[in-house]
């Protein structure tokens, strides 16, 4: 009947090792804010720069593609670059979680690691 609480005689070191992956992942997402990684679309006519958070950091724009003043592609464009950044950022940021892990292959880490695709770029 009480074979359940023997459990939590371990919960202090549960507790201490919760509190030392909060550190860690904290540490961690600071790093990442200091990494970049770059997206591109349409041969590298628009190029998004981001950090490992997926923060929209610069854009830049080939002039070739201003002169034309074709609206349309820029505004295709312009998605495509920044996705394909975000994806980079998330890929960096699966690595560094792995690191972190020592390597292991945690059971549930791609899926926690899945929200990381739905990243929005930061509002002003």
């Amino acid at each position: 009947m009480l074979k359940g609480l023997s459990n939590l005689a371990n919960l202090p070191g549960i507790l201490k090792q919760a509190q030392e992956m909060s550190g860690k992942l904290q540490q961690l997402n600071a790093e990442l804010k200091t990494k970049k990684v770059t997206g591109a679309a349409g041969g590298g006519l628009v190029e998004v720069d981001a950090n490992g958070l997926g923060e929209a950091l610069a854009v830049r724009i080939d002039p070739s593609l201003i002169e034309k003043q074709d609206r349309e592609l820029l505004e295709d464009l312009l998605p495509a670059a920044i996705n394909a950044a975000q994806q980079k950022a998330k890929d960096l940021h699966a690595q560094s979680m792995q690191s972190l892990a020592g390597g292991i292959n945690l059971p549930g880490l791609g899926e926690a690691l899945g929200g990381l695709s739905n990243m929005q770029p930061p509002t002003a």
